[in-house]
């Protein structure tokens, strides 16, 4: 195995090049994945009606599960093999690539097989009504028959990024979305297809990237490549990287139940419309976590390798560089929700109700953003060195520990003003938590500078 191939620069290179080099793509990546969903909401809103977003929105606790499947795979997958690159072995390094492939096909499998048996009464526990259910099942049932195809889409890219190639995986993820940006208006409005035509423009496209990703897996010359002997199950690797995985996986296990929570509390204090001005203020949101994940995910190989090679101080280094920016980030788009949130309404819809509503839920929604960019960065570090009972707590802090039962309280007592609330107080919460956290662990690593 030639040693050109090997990113070895992650252990000399300046940090800040480093994070540069790895993170610019990632967060172009990431931005353009969160531009994805997007494109899908614009045209439906545009092309289709109010009621379609609000379907739409009511299948983002299915997307939430089966992207907590994929990164319970994927995430844990490209941790690892940056950590094991980190300590040169590279053998072990080409079976989680091996893994990843079986893992990926078996459970994308066994979800697509038991979501599409009880779709229907899921969309209703998920906050469907009778207006909204006909375009959820439309938009779902596609998705779901491509869920394998999405489960290896990701997986591999995450790999793709780790083992040293993140322009390759920014340029498949950047592909991906210019294909839906053209197939969505061709399938909707050309064919006629509405909101199906939205969910078959995404499957074709990841169908695509996922043919180009196969051949570059195929190169003998890469480090990492697919080839016999690496598709045996692994035990102790599944163990791993299931474990590394979970931390993300029980994140967006909890973010299903949020969505669930608030899409229930938006149709009982505010009516279909509501839930549908909550997937328009997702939609900026998850655009902000995005960048944000993107940055985590050039900071990851960076921070893995150097752990595993015992480099702290380099550790220490990318980590303070990490949570510098994505403060910059957060920030930003606090600044957008508060001063020109109704800008942001008119992207989706005409309708002016559904406007008014979206306004109202931003502004309190991004109150405590400038906080948060710390918060996502700190949990991703603790997942980035292997530490994943620490990275699974702050995960769940927001999510569960206080999300949850704010949810069920606040609206109580101040109906959807109280749903909306809820999500910064858990932002609060979670950053302070976080932060004290991080400062006990930087202590400990005083003790263990080299």
């Amino acid at each position: 195995m030639s040693q050109q191939f090997i990113p070895t620069e992650l252990g000399t290179e300046k940090i800040s090049k480093l994070l540069r080099q790895y993170a610019i793509p990632a967060i172009i990546a990431m931005t353009a994945a969160s531009l994805y969903n997007m494109v899908d909401s614009i045209f439906i809103g545009q092309g289709v009606g109010a009621l379609a977003i609000s379907g739409l929105a009511v299948t983002f606790p299915f997307m939430n599960i089966a992207a907590a499947f994929g990164t319970l795979v994927g995430i844990g997958a490209s941790t690892l093999i940056s950590v094991k690159l980190g300590q040169k072995d590279y053998t072990a390094a080409q079976k989680v690539l091996g893994n990843v492939f079986i893992l990926n096909i078996g459970i994308g499998v066994l979800f697509t097989v038991i979501s599409l048996v009880f779709i229907d009464p899921v969309l209703y526990f998920f906050g469907a009504s009778e207006n909204t259910i006909y375009y959820a099942h439309e938009y779902m049932e596609i998705i779901l028959c491509g869920n394998v195809i999405t489960h290896l889409y990701f997986g591999l890219n995450n790999v793709l990024r780790s083992s040293g190639h993140p322009r390759k995986a920014m340029t498949l993820t950047i592909t991906t979305v210019i294909l839906n940006t053209i197939l969505d208006p061709i399938f909707i409005f050309a064919f006629g297809w509405g909101i199906k035509g939205a969910a078959v423009a995404t499957i074709l496209a990841q169908i695509v990237s996922l043919a180009w990703q196969m051949n570059i897996f195929r190169n003998k010359n890469e480090l990492l490549h697919l080839h016999k002997g690496i598709f045996r199950p692994d035990l102790r690797l599944i163990k791993d990287m299931l474990a590394i995985g979970l931390s993300p996986f029980l994140m967006n296990v909890a973010s299903c139940f949020v969505v669930i929570l608030v899409n229930n509390g938006m149709k009982k204090y505010g009516g279909d419309l509501a839930i549908g001005a909550f997937g328009i203020v997702n939609r900026l949101s998850f655009i902000c976590v995005m960048i944000v994940m993107g940055l985590n995910q050039g900071m990851q190989p960076v921070a893995g390798y150097n752990y595993g090679a015992r480099k702290i101080h380099r550790v220490q280094e990318v980590l303070k560089l990490a949570i510098f920016f994505a403060t910059i980030v957060t920030t930003v788009v606090f600044l957008i929700g508060e001063l020109i949130p109704g800008s942001v309404a008119r992207i989706f819809t005409t309708d002016e109700e559904l406007i008014a509503l979206s306004v109202y839920g931003l502004r309190i929604t991004v109150m405590f953003f400038p906080l948060i960019g710390a918060q996502i960065v700190i949990a991703n570090f603790f997942q980035s060195i292997g530490m994943a009972g620490k990275a699974i707590f702050l995960s769940l802090i927001r999510q569960v520990f206080v999300l949850i039962p704010c949810l069920i309280i606040l609206p109580d007592f101040f109906g959807l003003t109280g749903v909306w609330a809820s999500l910064p107080v858990s932002d609060l919460a979670a950053c302070i938590v976080s932060t004290s956290m991080i400062m006990h662990q930087i202590k400990k690593f005083k003790t263990e500078q080299i």
